[in-house]
């Protein structure tokens, strides 16, 4: 390895860990930003802001943006990737701890699974899959469990949240289902040859900037302009989700995934909740019980089974000189 390779390769571990740090201090920022932000108008306002910010960023340094012809697919992107995706989040975490939804997001590979399984094209559920998928919605079923048989209002916010939670990973899934299938050229073709890059950066923008708009749609719907004000507290943190949150995030997942293998890469899914848990217990005095940790335990034992299970299957059929390749490869 050549030096100027090693230090790529260092630079990207080093990415790696700020995406683990960045991803996992969203889910505080936006419990901290629900305290004087109503939730559409929230995520709302920090998608329009960050994907404006890039946006500009790309104009001043003399790059394309999408032509209005790809608009109509990066609009769908943005409404699954953010408005369920980033939205179904907000919307749960006016009742559920910071923590516990960041364990529920992880999640995602589930529904994933489960959407591949539906398309014509897509990788079959296999026993493997399907043990982990029991695993991980037995850690769900304990979590809810026994505010399914409350009736106050505390516990039907509660599974309300955890609803919105789901449909933010099911928003998610189908969302990274259709960018591998169809969002793939829609990223890259705005971009000169050999600077796809730009392209990718490009189409986040307008991403953010469709699903942002339309959160501030639903919070125009919904009346929150009337609840919105500001405090030092709210503000920091919504700049904060705006920038290294959003755009800071994002460059650094996008370098790490350049260098790294998506193996390694894919870890952050089970560190960015364990760093959650961690900040809502000590900065937000968040609840975290027993049986919210064998929640914890039973989702992510589910996720490691199925993530292990479709790497043997993606080997395997990398192997096979027959197959034909339909499996690759995930927020708040």
């Amino acid at each position: 390895m050549t030096p100027a390779a090693a230090a790529s390769r260092r630079l990207a571990y080093f990415a790696w860990g700020v995406v683990c740090i960045i991803w996992g201090t969203t889910y505080l920022g936006i419990r901290v930003s629900l305290e004087s932000i109503p939730p559409a108008l929230m995520g709302g306002l920090r998608w329009t802001i960050a994907g404006t910010l890039l946006a500009l960023y790309l104009v001043a340094r003399g790059k394309t943006l999408p032509p209005p012809s790809q608009w109509g697919s990066i609009a769908l992107l943005g409404f699954l990737l953010l408005g369920l995706g980033n939205g179904g989040v907000v919307f749960a975490e006016q009742w559920v701890p910071s923590g516990l939804a960041a364990v529920m997001v992880a999640t995602s590979p589930f529904w994933m699974a489960t959407v591949e399984a539906l398309l014509p094209d897509g990788e079959r559920l296999r026993r493997g899959v399907v043990a982990g998928l029991v695993i991980g919605f037995s850690g769900i079923i304990v979590l809810v469990w026994p505010d399914l048989t409350l009736g106050n209002a505390s516990s039907r916010g509660f599974l309300a949240g955890m609803v919105a939670l789901q449909i933010a990973a099911i928003g998610w899934s189908i969302g990274s289902s259709y960018s591998k299938r169809q969002g793939r050229s829609a990223a890259t073709s705005a971009a000169p040859a050999g600077d796809s890059m730009d392209g990718v950066l490009g189409s986040t923008a307008y991403q953010m900037l469709f699903g942002g708009l339309m959160m501030i749609v639903v919070g125009t719907l919904r009346g929150e302009w009337s609840d919105l004000f500001f405090t030092t507290r709210t503000t920091v943190a919504l700049v904060y989700m705006s920038t290294l949150g959003a755009i800071g995030g994002f460059v650094a997942y996008t370098y790490a995934l350049r260098h790294l293998p998506v193996s390694f890469v894919s870890l952050y899914a089970y560190i960015n909740p364990v760093i959650a848990v961690a900040l809502g217990i000590l900065v937000l005095h968040e609840p975290f019980t027993w049986r919210m940790a064998m929640a914890a335990a039973l989702v992510f034992a589910g996720v490691a089974v199925v993530r292990w299970e479709r790497a043997a299957f993606t080997a395997r059929l990398a192997k096979s000189p027959s197959a034909t390749t339909r499996v690759a490869g995930r927020p708040a």
